[in-house]
């Protein structure tokens, strides 16, 4: 239950409850992960690269990038080749003016993987990253072992069109140059909103991340390219929707995980209108913001699934 008195798993999207505590650093991926800037489809990718065997790739969500993953990084490098984009706009990568669809994005991912010589990946996924992810597996389906989809719903996808209704999600149509004069300067206080409301215990997203998230949503570019992101989501629905059309549901296996306070078993009801092979999956004490609220039970809800189809 949110503050508001709006249950997330019963409509709509996020609610986080991090764990950490202020005086906490950020995360670090392990040493032995290289960072590269891989240039595709029009975008510069910045890209970290570790482990071996098997090839894992990691997708973030708004409000943060792919720092996000260096737990799971870790953890996984031990039996995986583990690789983790910045999305387009967002983090370190470049910001260009446009390609925020997630079909133009689904193919950063292809590029990324093309250079780095990986013909087919396991994909784990959150939030804008879900997105990302269902346009990749949906285009690309030989290139996807399997897909795990964390706390977001997809564009076009099962309820999308009653989510839309939910007043919580006015930031889907805050946008363009006005809406970027507004936040300009005050990227922490926007950004603050989403960790707070959409987290159980805002307490348990740490403020060495909220510093390192607000420091990187204010380089120059970085909101107009998160405004983007949502911006787009009615020509990802229309393009969603055409890839069923075309395609059918996605074949390979997907678990669907919800937060417990926020989208709970609701992700794996929107992903069986989405993929014909669900299983469901709940981070317990978690909202929105998985990996800070309940990190290790992340780990251990995505490591079996990997474990057990592999």
């Amino acid at each position: 239950m949110l503050k508001s008195g709006i249950t997330l798993g019963a409509l709509v999207l996020m609610a986080p409850d991090l764990a950490a505590s202020a005086g906490a650093q950020v995360p670090a991926f392990p040493a032995s992960f290289a960072a590269r800037e891989i240039a595709t489809n029009g975008a510069t990718i910045h890209v970290r690269v570790g482990g071996a065997g098997p090839a894992v790739v990691l997708l973030h969500g708004y409000g943060e990038t792919g720092d996000m993953w260096a737990p799971m990084a870790a953890d996984l490098a031990r039996d995986h080749t583990v690789i983790v984009p910045d999305l387009r706009g967002l983090g370190l990568s470049s910001k260009p003016a446009s390609g925020f669809d997630k079909k133009t994005q689904a193919e950063d991912v292809a590029g990324v993987l093309d250079a780095l010589k990986v013909l087919s990946a396991d994909l784990v996924t959150h939030d804008i990253g879900n997105m990302v992810g269902f346009a990749f597996a949906a285009q690309h389906p030989e290139r996807v072992k399997s897909f795990v989809l964390i706390d977001a719903p997809v564009p076009g996808i099962g309820p999308w069109d009653e989510i839309l209704k939910n007043p919580l999600l006015w930031h889907f149509r805050f946008g363009g140059p006005d809406m970027e004069r507004l936040v300009a300067g005050r990227e922490r206080i926007y950004l603050d909103r989403f960790w707070n409301e959409f987290s159980a215990d805002p307490g348990r997203f740490p403020e060495a991340s909220r510093v390192h998230y607000a420091a990187l949503y204010a380089l120059p570019g970085a909101m107009h390219s998160g405004f983007a992101q949502f911006a787009a989501f009615d020509q990802d629905a229309i393009d969603n929707r055409a890839f069923l059309a075309a395609k059918g549901k996605l074949a390979m296996p997907v678990l669907a995980v919800g937060g417990e306070k926020s989208f709970g078993p609701m992700m794996a009801t929107v992903m069986r209108a989405g993929a014909s092979d669900v299983t469901e999956a709940v981070v317990p004490e978690s909202g929105h913001w998985i990996m800070e609220e309940n990190p290790s039970a992340t780990i251990a809800i995505v490591r079996a699934f990997l474990d057990k189809k592999g």
